[in-house]
């Protein structure tokens, strides 16, 4: 992950952009809201979901990936897979040919497969040992290649309502057993702000401020519309799925709470989530990548240091899971949603859930 240098002049002119681009979205999210919000499926019975995220990182792993998608197949229950960005090691080539690799195990998947892009197969590829691309030329490819046909998962079949007719397609809702799930396009990097200094430069450029701005508009749209569907058709739980951890450990470590621009790019997409949170009241979980450990807490609780940083209020009914990945990773995550009946505070419960065949 990299940081962004405190730049107020830049802050403003994101901040700018990103005003000019919400009032623009802003009709087309309340149409959508309107119109095409997500049914919630009332089945009773308890239903279970996989995650992983940050894989295939390295050769090795690389290699063992068509094995570990051949394991999940194998598990009857789970009724769709989340992987949660990063196909591919920080440090690795970001070819169309890598791309097509990738999509062709994700076709595989027997169980629908929702997937959000990372940040190591777009904000990051202008890294020479990438390959020096511009970044947004990579993610028009990887939206070419894995969303070609929006509305519809990869692997086995599942309807998605998705953010195609605002240019992210990647961007996609849909609800099961009265639980309202929201996977958006929010990337490690700081939410792509950091420069493209594979690329010789050392600030953010203009299209890539205007790409952020969009993306992050879409994303905030589709946080609110979210939230008010599951108050709109009394859901249990709302699980909204991100690449980026906007509450790594690690920047804690690295002196966030001194410098919060570090985390400048995420401020939106946090002040949404929390607000979608109060407003509606039953558990809300966070279901991140990005950052490489396991890791379960609730991060705007009281007491907790994000608070000063994103500027929040005590928030006792947001809890985040970050999912394990990255090369030495041997596990995906099985959710567990509670039956409609069951008498719980625990909508959502999880498992790690070491690969049998692939060491």
């Amino acid at each position: 992950m990299v940081s962004l240098p405190s730049n107020h002049s830049q802050e403003h002119t994101m901040k700018s952009r990103l005003l000019a681009a919400a009032s623009a979205l802003a009709v087309a999210a309340t149409a959508s809201l309107m119109a095409a919000a997500p049914a919630l499926a009332s089945a009773d019975d308890a239903y279970t979901f996989g995650v992983i995220g940050d894989v295939p990182y390295g050769e090795a792993q690389v290699a063992q990936f068509p094995e570990m998608v051949s394991e999940l197949n194998q598990q009857d229950d789970l009724g769709f897979i989340a992987h949660v960005g990063d196909i591919k090691a920080g440090s690795a080539q970001c070819t169309d040919e890598y791309f097509a690799n990738i999509k062709e195990q994700f076709d595989r998947f027997e169980a629908p497969l929702v997937y959000t892009p990372g940040d190591n197969e777009w904000v990051d590829c202008h890294r020479a040992n990438n390959g020096s691309y511009n970044p947004l030329e990579r993610l028009d490819t990887l939206r070419g290649m894995f969303f070609a046909d929006p509305g519809k998962t990869l692997g086995g079949t599942m309807p998605v309502d998705s953010q195609a007719h605002l240019g992210l397609p990647e961007n996609v809702t849909f609800g099961k057993n009265r639980a309202a799930f929201s996977v958006i396009n929010t990337q490690g990097s700081n939410n792509s702000l950091a420069p493209w200094s594979g690329l010789g430069l050392t600030e953010a450029t203009n299209e890539q401020l205007d790409e952020v701005a969009t993306r992050t508009a879409a994303d905030v749209a589709q946080l609110q519309e979210t939230f008010a569907d599951a108050r709109r058709t009394n859901a249990r739980a709302v699980v909204v799925m991100t690449q980026a951890d906007m509450f790594d450990p690690f920047q804690l470590a690295n002196g966030v709470e001194e410098n919060p621009d570090q985390v400048s790019g995420f401020r939106p997409i946090v002040d949404a989530l929390a607000a979608g949170a109060r407003s509606f009241g039953g558990p809300v979980y966070l279901i991140n990548g990005d950052s490489h450990s396991y890791n379960a807490d609730q991060p705007l609780a009281a007491g907790s240091p994000w608070l000063e940083v994103y500027g929040q209020q005590p928030l006792g009914n947001l809890d985040r899971v970050t999912v394990e990945g990255a090369a030495t990773s041997n596990e995906w995550m099985r959710f567990t949603v509670a039956p409609n009946a069951a008498a719980t505070d625990e909508v959502l419960t999880w498992e790690r859930v070491p690969y049998t065949g692939t060491k």
